[in-house]
């Protein structure tokens, strides 16, 4: 088997471990990050009605891509404190909480926002 095809579905694994206990409600939605070799795209998701209440991605943000992550966490903090919204539920998508994805989360919690 190829390495990057064990890579995926080890990482799917990892993702459906992480998703069996992170559920999203309205008063504490799910913030989603998936990360691929260009951008990062982060979702914030009310699992209870099975939508999507914000998304935000780094395309067309300036600087390296962990400081277009961080500032993707900002923007999506400013939008979740004008919501009301206090707390979320984080979901890495199965990645490890290093780098963009910690930068993402760290964005978050600068705007008060707790995990």
């Amino acid at each position: 088997m190829h390495k990057t095809i064990k890579q995926s579905i080890a990482r799917s694994r990892r993702h459906a471990r992480i998703r069996a206990r992170a559920i999203g409600s309205s008063a504490r939605p799910r913030l989603s990050v998936f990360k691929s070799n260009r951008y990062m795209v982060a979702q914030l998701i009310d699992d209870a009605k099975g939508a999507t209440l914000l998304s935000g991605s780094t395309m067309g943000l300036k600087g390296t891509k962990t400081e277009s992550a961080r500032a993707l966490g900002e923007t999506l903090g400013k939008a979740l404190k004008e919501q009301g919204i206090k707390a979320v539920v984080f979901d890495r998508g199965g990645f490890r909480y290093t780098g963009r994805v910690a930068a993402v989360a760290d964005g978050v919690r600068t705007q008060g926002i707790d995990f």
